[in-house]
């Protein structure tokens, strides 16, 4: 079975994806709710808005698939529940799957699955959890040509920054990313480097494997719009945002914007003009 209609459904012509992730409530963590209070409102705002993609999670999906009409984004499903987020770390720690994900997902009408590859300070075990998922997924998105995609997550020590904080290393960043392709990856969801100029590494490294990167915590409307633009420029395949389109005050707006960066090739400025619209 091939992985290509439901490739078709996730990227452009061109290849070039902008996936929304409004995912965040399966984390159990206060601080991710702001902006998805009401859900199914959101998931209507960002489907308006016309993305590519929406990552949701499979008790999110039902109001995504429930819109009708042909012209919806794909839905990413979100097959994975981890408690690493807060300011402190628990006890125990986990990245969980939910039961049967690709059989879920393929009822949901998915066109790709998405899960954590996690690499945290002094947290051996939860990395080992993480590469089992993948390779466990792996197998199942074989049989049912259903498209993985692995998030590859080098993150800092929560004493540091506190919880869900980035470690922009790069190289960090290049072997656990080239660690996803190896174990089967079909699509990479990548953090950002500290600096964006070097970011044709990680697509190198990548082998060939489209890579779409992450947004991360909230920041400034010109500061996502000029990385946005670089990023692309460095070679990737598009991009993974959620709290900069969620939790700004145009969601819409701003998923229009980014749109336009990615598949239209605007500037900075071109894109931050579409706000005001």
């Amino acid at each position: 079975m091939s992985l290509k209609p439901r490739l078709n459904r996730m990227f452009s012509k061109q290849g070039k994806c902008f996936d929304v992730a409004i995912d965040h409530g399966f984390f159990n963590e206060i601080s991710f709710l702001s902006g998805i209070e009401n859900v199914k409102q959101a998931i209507e705002t960002i489907v308006e808005a016309g993305p590519n993609c929406i990552q949701l999670s499979i008790g999110q999906a039902r109001h995504l698939q429930s819109i009708p009409g042909g012209h919806k984004p794909g839905l990413v499903l979100r097959t994975d529940a981890a408690n690493i987020y807060g300011n402190v770390l628990p006890r125990f720690v986990f990245s969980e799957l939910i039961h049967q994900a690709i059989e879920q997902a393929v009822r949901m009408d998915a066109v790709s699955v998405c899960v954590n590859l996690l690499l945290l300070p002094n947290q051996p075990e939860l990395h080992y959890q993480c590469v089992q998922n993948v390779s466990l997924l792996k197998t199942e998105c074989e049989k049912y040509a259903m498209p993985l995609m692995v998030e590859p997550l080098v993150m800092l020590a929560n004493e540091a920054k506190g919880g869900y904080m980035v470690d922009g290393d790069i190289n960090k960043i290049l072997p656990l990313v080239r660690q996803a392709v190896e174990l089967g990856a079909d699509v990479i969801k990548a953090d950002p480097c500290d600096h964006v100029e070097e970011y044709a590494r990680v697509i190198e490294i990548a082998s060939g494997i489209p890579v779409l990167v992450r947004g991360g915590g909230r920041a400034s409307d010109e500061e996502i719009m000029t990385r946005t633009v670089e990023l692309m420029r460095q070679g990737a395949s598009g991009i993974v945002y959620g709290r900069n389109v969620i939790q700004h005050p145009n969601p819409a707006g701003m998923t229009k914007a980014l749109m336009s960066i990615v598949h239209h090739g605007a500037t900075a400025e071109q894109a931050l003009a579409q706000l005001s619209i």
